[in-house]
């Protein structure tokens, strides 16, 4: 029988999609989780970080989703999909990241204005070797911008496309990126939940394509020491009660508004405390190193690919605002919450915007203020932004540093000294999951 059963998704407090199968006739009803999930680290040790109730009985948290946002699921024809909300004693569970983003957009709309998201991806496909493991897929004939079978033998990436379009997920574009075996794959504009949504679905969907292919998709940041890492661009746009787009002023003479540069100011302002939330792993920090195009500087510029936070050059209802900060180890919807809310905080607290980057980036730059250099640092900065830990969710941030001081820890205690080089740590941690 047609759609029997709705595979019930959340997002956990890494970014993995936790749920359960449940027959169709009773999802509505919601199920429930032991919201001591919010403990379990990667290699399911607990860690009593607040929220998670390990040390109160290990108490439930309820999920539930609106059943006009069921969509048809990419594994059969009988699977329903839905991304689900997290409660807890009939209140919002404030640890989640779905209700951190629904707070974001509130926020937002409090304000005056709807904010419009679209997400890019990159991603390496792995095959598995006898000699060195999960490598880069062999595919010598890719290059940036490349399309077809010389960079995607298999039609892995068009089976992906296919399979998210039947899942209502829209891509406005695939390539080739920059190394053999990786690609970008950019969403298409949507309402700030929605987009979040999607992405989240994507990234399970697309993940467990290559696995039926016996490939390994790979979000995570710097995978390869001697390769070009995966970043996660979060674009967005405010919409204003006319439906125009609110960024636009064509009276200016770049065509942004006094809002556009607002936003760029609170995401310069805030951009240390913003790294952890989106580059929340020791990995991530081998991407975001000098001279690199990972958007690790405080900075801000015109079609600029070596700055934290880009405007590309469309104008009109196309004008936005790129964060290049985050890569794929991130919690989507805490990322895209984070980064509208970083901007938001420019605008309430009417900080100036800073000049634009004119330097090339590499050999010079205007701002000497960067993301930290690994994980230990960062969070420190985000301690220390109280006004975005706030802005986000404070329990949410709690929790998230009570995981990460653990997996800091664990990281040091397995490879002793911390170092710049990519420990096979690392790789064992997150690639399974990411």
């Amino acid at each position: 029988m047609a759609n029997e059963r709705v595979r019930m998704l959340w997002p956990d407090h890494l970014g993995l999609a936790r749920g359960k199968y449940l027959p169709v006739a009773f999802a509505h009803e919601g199920t429930g989780h032991a919201a001591a999930v919010f403990s379990l680290a990667y290699d399911r040790s607990f860690v009593a970080a607040p929220g998670s109730g390990v040390l109160d009985g290990f108490p439930d948290m309820h999920a539930t989703f609106d059943p006009a946002d069921l969509r048809p699921g990419w594994e059969d024809d009988r699977t329903q999909v839905a991304v689900c909300d997290l409660s807890q004693g009939g209140e919002p569970f404030r640890y989640s990241a779905r209700y951190a983003l629904r707070k974001a957009i509130a926020d937002w709309e409090a304000l005056g204005y709807r904010p419009m998201v679209g997400i890019e991806f990159e991603a390496y496909v792995l095959e598995l070797t006898d000699e060195d493991g999960w490598q880069r897929w062999d595919t010598p004939g890719s290059y940036v911008y490349g399309t077809g079978r010389f960079v995607d033998p298999v039609g892995l990436i068009d089976e992906i496309v296919d399979l998210a379009a039947g899942s209502d997920i829209v891509l406005e574009s695939v390539n080739a990126e920059f190394d053999s075996g990786q690609f970008e794959l950019t969403l298409r504009y949507s309402d700030g939940l929605r987009a979040a949504d999607d992405a989240f679905l994507f990234k399970v969907l697309a993940r467990e394509c290559a696995l039926n292919h016996g490939l390994r998709l790979t979000l995570l940041g710097k995978p390869y020491e001697q390769f070009e890492g995966n970043g996660v661009h979060v674009n967005f746009s405010l919409v204003d009660a006319n439906g125009a787009n609110a960024l636009v002023d064509t009276s200016t003479d770049d065509g942004l508004s006094k809002l556009a540069k607002s936003c760029l100011a609170g995401l310069c302002a805030h951009h240390q405390g913003l790294t952890p939330l989106c580059a929340p792993t020791v990995n991530a920090y081998r991407r975001l190193r000098p001279f690199t195009f990972s958007g690790r500087r405080a900075n801000w510029g015109y079609d600029h690919r070596v700055v934290g936070t880009r405007v590309p050059p469309e104008r009109a209802e196309r004008t936005r605002i790129e964060s290049r900060l985050a890569d794929g180890t991130c919690n989507i919807h805490t990322a895209i919450a984070a980064v509208l809310q970083a901007a938001r905080l420019g605008v309430v607290d009417d900080i100036e915007c800073p000049e634009p980057e004119t330097n090339d980036g590499m050999d010079a730059w205007n701002t000497e203020v960067t993301s930290a250099l690994n994980l230990a640092d960062a969070l420190a900065d985000l301690r220390a932004d109280t006004a975005l830990a706030e802005a986000v969710s404070s329990d949410l941030v709690d929790n998230f540093l009570a995981i990460k001081d653990a997996e800091w820890n664990r990281y040091v205690v397995a490879v002793g000294e911390p170092s710049d080089e990519i420990s096979e740590w690392e790789i064992s941690e997150y690639l399974p999951f990411h």
